[in-house]
């Protein structure tokens, strides 16, 4: 049994519209033996794994999974391994429940699919659920597997969820993100500790613990030293006990003294009570306490010492949200066990852990707790009697083994104006006060108490989950604080999928939202663009990138190119989009990942559009794209069809619903909108630059999907119509999308058409195109197509053009050189293409210059190209024109400010003018 590959899918994927982990499992010749023909096997899991009865399983109840196990042959090794790896990830503290196990469509492979948290820990239990089972086979069902003799289960766990439990999110940070998650705000973690983007682009806001990024750095620096924070609460009339700082054992001596005994040693900035020990009541008290803060820090702060029971008290916001008092970490004598014991039974307690991991954290036989048994005249072996409370930290911290109980609705009113007033003194928006006295209920001014510390980042756990009293969601202020009613946390989100056309209608949709004044993020196959400028180049159609975009503080509207690839590799990567349209479904890539047919194909496109918020554009021309509308969670679907007699959207249209048609009208076709009974006339297909006066059908429909979803993402019709009126397919708004160049006596078309319905729509485009001379066109095809696609994308051209150019790739993607072309010229000469008409040139700089150099006045060159760049470049400096034109050869004219042509320019491929030798 053997992992053949395994995807961490970060968003809605092909397998559930949530985080999951897919592993290609191979079980060898365990595929011919199901759990309940392995001996012993099932009982010997059990045994392992107890908490696996608790799997309800196809039964649905208790007990489910074991009782599947067992009866009739029982179940296949793949669903035994998905339950174990989910329950591992339980057993380490995460709530993950899905999982499932299909076949492959290969014989004893199968995809184990199952929810995890976190990546490293869904991985990792993964990987122990594999190791178990191997040990739990017999040894002749191992398959060859490498069984380590000394394998430990137990110990195997334990260290697995220790591991989990210092990779998953604080108890603080985790009550923040389930609150975010309850009011619908996204969220991002931006590393492995507790640093969390909650909402998209310029509406997001970030928390690292408890601190926000609302926290001023200045109230940070003051709440880190203890000195300053004591002077400047002392300045403002607040309780504070009296303080020095020293840097020598003698000089921590002198200030005790000068106090008064007893007193308290911390460290200058240490925190979780780390090095502090009160109520010392000897010099060599604080010479032993000295040494103990000094391995925190350098400088060491010397105070009086008030009594009293120590409270947290939480500000938010300027306002007192709990109160906890905390109680030292202690044991309860019962008159037999010892100390060391009563310490492992009060560990035994399931909300203990270690550090911050659990509500409650384990109590420790330390420094802190062997000076206070000396002190006591006790040791690890004392037995104390029964009801006797012995403390094993002199401070109440819950990080220390100390407990909390709820004082919030005891507190009293000045008490509460004092702690409201020290985080607004310090400057705070969220602050923990320790504040010590007597009695809480009662007011500082009658019974004492003052302020040790204010904390910049204090724990939320001992008030989410106090030992004894009500928890308080105190989550909810901070979320309150950073986004308050009525509030944005979300900015538009639009994903474009399809076979054809999705860069081209990104392009135009992103550049509808930049007309109406938005910052815009886009993701294309050319790379990722930040209001208009690229900041990364590269295909940038898959998860990452589209988490890029929505991480970036800046934009407003977000619009992501969702390519297959990403969707198979690791899943859409964010939630859900607002608005998500599939364009087209067509043969692409078919052969590759595991995705043989359209049908196939189609549930990889459908992905954004089956978790789509508000809208699902859907091509109504198309049965993949329509089959689409069956599986949306969008409260509307808006159709979008080329065909003004097509029935679906005509009855889709009577009963108010959303769609974008094209009619005929008197002066060509009219692109319109229909939605809620309103019939909305929106543009003339000629009048948009992209459809070359609607000659290009393929842009036509490009731009009724921009217009429908800029429509359904509340752009104004105007705005619509202004977008698409400004929108070109020149190289410097849509490279490689039927970029035309016709400034060399022959029109140029260059265009990235890489499977056969690009190929067919562009030549149908040159066909409806007028040309006096021959038609040429540099063909090609990606080498990791099947034969059957390269041949169909020949097949489709012959017969268009007077002669053809055959070229491969750069890359040819494993194909051997060479063999693309042959396969092209084949198929040309099978599609009644003469021998005659097809030149072979495997370099695709050749083959760019040989076409121009075919071409002649009044011929069109139609170049499918892969670098789209650098073809570019050859086709716009063809014979050097730009460097050596004469006044009279200009690419482009300025006219003067009267609209009269006052002097000739040239324009290089930037669009940039550059003046000419007579002018400059």
């Amino acid at each position: 049994m053997r992992i053949l590959e395994q995807r961490v899918y970060v968003g809605p994927n092909l397998y559930a519209n949530f985080k999951v982990i897919r592993l290609l499992l191979d079980l060898g010749t365990l595929e011919h033996h199901p759990s309940a023909e392995i001996e012993g096997f099932v009982d010997r899991l059990v045994e392992a794994v107890p908490s696996l009865a608790e799997h309800g399983c196809s039964y649905r109840t208790e007990g489910g999974f074991i009782r599947r196990m067992r009866e009739d042959r029982g179940t296949w090794m793949g669903h035994i391994l998905e339950h174990v790896a989910l329950e591992l990830q339980s057993l380490a503290g995460s709530e993950v429940t899905f999982g499932k196990t299909r076949g492959s469509g290969e014989e004893g492979q199968y995809h184990v699919v199952y929810e995890y948290e976190d990546p490293w820990m869904g991985e990792k239990a993964g990987e122990l659920a594999l190791r178990l089972l191997h040990h739990l086979l017999p040894k002749e069902l191992r398959d060859g597997a490498h069984v380590d003799p000394d394998f430990d289960f137990a110990a195997e766990l334990e260290t697995f969820i220790k591991r989990s439990e210092k990779r998953a999110l604080g108890p603080s940070t985790a009550s923040l993100v389930r609150e975010a998650e309850k009011r619908g705000i996204p969220w991002i973690r931006l590393n492995q500790y507790s640093l969390v983007q909650f909402g998209h682009g310029k509406y997001q806001r970030r928390i690292q613990a408890t601190i926000t990024s609302e926290t001023r750095h200045i109230a940070v620096e003051i709440a880190s030293d203890k000195e300053e924070t004591n002077k400047i609460l002392r300045d403002a009339g607040l309780p504070v006990p009296v303080q020095y700082d020293v840097y020598s054992e003698r000089n921590a001596i002198r200030a005790a003294r000068r106090i008064g005994f007893p007193v308290v040693i911390k460290p200058y900035n240490a925190n979780h009570g780390r090095g502090v020990s009160i109520g010392l009541k000897s010099d060599e008290e604080v010479t032993t306490a000295f040494e103990k803060a000094r391995e925190h820090s350098r400088c060491v702060l010397v105070e009086s010492y008030l009594p009293g029971f120590d409270h947290r008290m939480l500000v938010i916001n300027g306002e007192l949200i709990a109160v906890a008092k905390r109680v030292p970490g202690h044991v309860v004598g019962d008159g037999t066990h010892t100390i060391a014991e009563l310490i492992e039974i009060v560990n035994q307690d399931p909300r203990r852990g270690v550090g911050h991991e659990k509500v409650l954290t384990r109590l420790e036989l330390d420094h802190q707790a062997l000076r206070l048994m000396e002190a006591a005249n006790y040791t690890a072996e004392t037995v104390l009697v029964e009801g006797e409370v012995f403390y094993l930290r002199s401070t109440g911290n819950l990080s220390t083994g100390g407990t909390a109980i709820d004082m919030t609705d005891s507190c009293h009113p000045d008490n509460r104006e004092m702690a409201i007033r020290a985080a607004k003194t310090i400057g705070l928006d969220v602050a923990g006060v320790d504040f010590l006295t007597p009695d809480i209920t009662r007011s500082y001014k009658d019974v004492g108490g003052g302020i040790c510390e204010v904390n910049a980042a204090p724990g939320f756990r001992m008030h989410i989950a106090p030992s004894e009293g009500t928890p308080r969601n105190v989550a909810s202020k901070v979320v309150d604080m950073l986004f308050p009613p009525q509030s944005k946390s979300h900015i538009p989100i639009a994903a474009i999928t399809g076979t054809n056309g999705k860069t081209t209608t990104t392009r135009m949709l992103a550049h509808i939202h930049k007309m109406v004044g938005e910052t815009v993020g886009m993701t294309t196959t050319d790379g990722i663009y930040i209001d208009g400028q690229r900041t990364l180049e590269g295909d940038m159609t898959g998860p990452t990138s589209a988490n890029m975009v929505l991480r970036d503080p800046s934009i407003s509207v977000a619009v992501l190119e969702t390519a297959r690839g990403g969707l198979l590799r690791a899943g859409l990567g964010y939630k859900a989009p607002d608005v998500a349209c599939c364009i087209n479904v067509a043969a692409d890539h078919l052969g590759l990942k595991g995705i043989h047919t359209l049908e196939q194909l189609s549930e990889v496109k459908r992905i954004p559009i089956e978790v789509a918020k508000d809208t699902a554009v859907l091509n109504a021309d198309d049965p993949n794209c329509v089959r689409m509308a069956g599986h949306t969670q969008a409260k509307n679907i808006c159709y979008v069809t080329s065909n003004p007699h097509n029935k679906l959207v005509r009855q889709h249209i009577r009963v108010g619903g959303r769609a974008v048609a094209l009619e005929e009208g008197i002066n060509g076709q009219m692109i319109s909108i229909y939605d809620n009974g309103s019939h909305m006339p929106l543009l003339w297909t000629h009048l948009i630059p992209a459809t070359l006066e609607g000659r290009a059908l393929h842009n036509v429909q490009n731009a009724m999907f921009a217009a429908a979803m800029a429509y359904s993402m509340g752009v104004s019709l105007e705005n619509i119509r202004q977008g698409l009126r400004t929108f070109d397919t020149s190289f410097f708004q849509a490279p490689g999308r039927m970029n035309i160049f016709d400034k060399l006596g022959f029109k140029v078309i260059l265009d990235y058409g890489h499977n056969p319905a690009a190929i067919q729509a562009m030549c149908e485009l040159t066909d409806r195109l007028d040309c006096r001379g021959k038609r040429v066109c540099v063909l090609a095809a990606p080498g990791d197509r099947r034969n059957e696609d390269i041949a169909e994308i020949a097949s489709i051209a012959a017969g268009h053009f007077d002669h053809y150019i055959c070229r491969q790739d750069d890359r040819t993607r494993g194909r051997p050189d060479g063999e693309i072309p042959r396969l092209l010229q084949d198929a040309l000469l099978s599609g009644g293409v003469q021998a005659d008409q097809i030149t072979c040139i495997n370099s695709e700089q050749e083959a760019v210059t040989t076409a121009l150099n075919l071409c002649e006045d009044g011929d069109l060159l139609l170049i499918f190209a892969d670098k789209i760049t650098r073809s570019w470049k050859q086709i716009i400096y063809f014979h050097d024109q730009v460097k050596g034109a004469q006044p009279n050869d200009t690419i482009g004219v300025v006219g003067g400010m009267l609209g009269e042509p006052d002097h000739d320019f040239l324009q290089d491929e930037r669009g940039v003018y550059l003046a000419t030798q007579e002018n400059d």
